[in-house]
C-alpha cells in the first residue's frame, strides 16, 4: 500500500510538471490570448454567416430557389469542413499561428471579389474559396487552446472564443441586413471583407506564438494511425455525431426563418430580419456560462440539458404569436451555444495525441452537419413550409438527446 501512495504521488507531482507553464486564469498572457481568439472567432463567423439574412434577397435577385440561395451558405460550411481534413494535419506539421493568420487574410480577399462577382456561379466559387480558407483558423483554434491553456481553464477559454462566434454572428446577420435595406447586399460584403483584413493584422500582433507546439508528421500512414486512434475512442465518435447534429439544427433554423418572417402576417424588412441577430446574445452568454459551469459540472449532463433546451426551442417556435417564435429562438440559441463550448472543450481534453486532427474532424462533421442539413431543410421548406422545418430539426435533436444519453454511461 505505501509503494501505491508513493506511485500515485509521483503521478501527481507529474502531471502538476506537465501544466505548471500553461497559461492560467489570472496569468497575462490570458487576457492576450482571450482577445485574440475573441476577434478571430467574431470575424470568422462574420464572413461565414453575413450571407444568411439576405438569402431571401439572393432567391430575387439570381431568379433561384431558396435551396439554391442556401446553397451560398451550404457550399461555403461545405468546403470549410473538407479544408479541415487538410489545415488541421497540415497545422500539426507546421505551427499554429501563421496558418491562421494567413487562412483569415486570405478568406477577407475572397469575399471581398464576391461583392464584384455578377453570376450565381461566380458567387458560389468565391464564397467556396471562402470556406475553404477560413478551415485554417477552425481547424487550429481550437487546438491552440486546448495547447497552451492550462485544462483547468480550457472549457472557460473554449466559452469564450465561442462567445466571440456568437457575437460574431450577430454583427454579420445584424450589419447585413441594415446595409443591404440602405445600400445594397454587395456593399455589406466589402464592408466584412475589410473589417475581416483589419481582424486578422490585429490577430496577428496580438496572439502570442505557441510554447507547447510539437510537429508531427503528415504522412497518410501517420494521419490514418491517428484517426483509427480517435475512431476507437469511446467518446469521440459520439462527439464528432453530436456536432453535425447541433449545428445542422441551429443552421436550419436561422436560414429559414427570414423566409417565413418575410411573409403574411409578419411581413418583417430586412433590417427587422436581420435585428434578429440579437438573440445570439443569449449565446454568447450561455458559451461562456457552459464552461463555468463545466469546471463545477460533469460535461455530460451539461450537454444533455443543452440540447434539451434545443429541442424545447424549436418546438416552441410551432405557435404563430411573433413573442413565442422569438422566444422559441432565444431558448435554442443559448442550447446550442452551450452544446459547442461544452463539445469544443471536451475533444481538446479526450484527444490524447493527434489533437488538431482531432478537432478537425469535429468540425469537419459541425460544418458538414451546417451544409448537409442547411441545405436539406430548403426541401422541407419548399414542401411543408415551417412545419417541415420544425419536424426536420425535432428529428435532428432527438438524436441528439439519444447520443447525449450514450455519453453520460462513458
Amino acid at each position: 500500500m505505501k509503494i501505491s501512495q508513493q506511485d500515485n504521488k509521483e503521478n501527481v507531482g507529474c502531471q502538476k510538471d506537465n501544466f505548471q507553464h500553461h497559461i492560467k486564469y489570472r496569468d497575462a498572457l490570458y487576457i492576450r490570448v482571450t482577445l485574440s481568439f475573441f476577434m478571430v472567432g467574431l470575424s470568422t463567423f462574420a464572413l461565414l454567416y453575413f450571407v444568411q439574412p439576405i438569402l431571401p434577397i439572393l432567391s430575387s435577385e439570381f431568379k433561384i430557389s431558396p435551396a439554391q440561395s442556401s446553397m451560398s451558405l451550404s457550399l461555403c460550411t461545405g468546403l470549410l469542413a473538407l479544408g479541415l481534413l487538410v489545415t488541421g494535419p497540415l497545422s500539426d506539421a507546421l505551427g499554429r499561428k501563421n496558418i491562421m493568420v494567413i487562412s483569415l487574410l486570405s478568406a477577407a480577399i475572397f469575399t471581398f471579389i464576391s461583392a464584384f462577382m455578377q453570376s450565381w456561379d461566380g458567387i458560389l466559387l468565391t464564397r467556396a474559396l471562402v470556406g475553404f480558407a477560413l478551415s485554417g483558423v477552425a481547424a487550429v483554434a481550437m487546438t491552440y487552446l486546448s495547447e497552451e491553456i492550462h485544462p483547468n481553464y480550457l472549457a472557460l477559454s473554449m466559452g469564450l472564443y465561442i462567445s466571440g462566434n456568437s457575437i460574431g454572428g450577430m454583427s454579420g446577420r445584424l450589419i447585413t441586413g441594415i446595409l443591404t435595406d440602405h445600400f445594397s447586399w454587395r456593399i455589406a460584403t466589402i464592408v466584412f471583407s475589410l473589417f475581416a483584413f483589419i481582424a486578422a493584422i490585429i490577430f496577428w500582433r496580438l496572439l502570442p506564438p505557441s510554447q507547447h507546439f510539437r510537429a508531427s508528421s503528415v504522412r497518410p500512414l501517420f494521419l490514418w494511425i491517428n484517426f483509427r486512434v480517435h475512431l476507437r475512442d469511446k467518446g469521440l465518435p459520439f462527439l464528432f455525431m453530436i456536432g453535425f447534429i447541433i449545428m445542422g439544427s441551429f443552421i436550419t433554423l436561422y436560414n429559414y426563418i427570414g423566409y417565413r418572417l418575410l411573409e403574411a402576417p409578419y411581413n418583417f424588412s430586412q433590417t427587422m430580419i436581420g435585428l434578429l441577430a440579437f438573440i445570439f446574445l443569449a449565446g454568447t452568454y450561455s458559451a461562456s456560462k457552459a464552461g463555468f459551469l463545466a469546471l463545477k459540472y460533469n460535461y455530460s449532463d451539461i450537454l444533455f440539458i443543452a440540447i434539451c433546451l434545443m429541442f424545447i426551442g424549436i418546438a416552441i417556435t410551432f405557435f404563430s404569436p411573433i413573442l413565442l417564435i422569438l422566444l422559441g429562438m432565444v431558448i435554442m440559441t443559448v442550447g446550442f451555444f452551450a452544446a459547442h463550448a461544452i463539445v469544443s472543450s471536451w475533444i481538446g481534453k479526450r484527444a490524447k495525441r493527434a489533437k488538431a486532427q482531432a478537432s478537425s474532424w469535429y468540425l469537419f462533421s459541425y460544418y458538414g452537419g451546417s451544409s448537409i442539413a442547411g441545405t436539406l431543410g430548403g426541401i422541407f421548406w419548399s414542401n411543408w413550409k415551417w412545419n417541415g422545418i420544425i419536424g426536420f430539426i425535432i428529428f435532428l435533436t432527438s438524436l441528439g438527446l439519444i447520443i447525449s444519453i450514450k455519453l453520460r454511461k462513458i
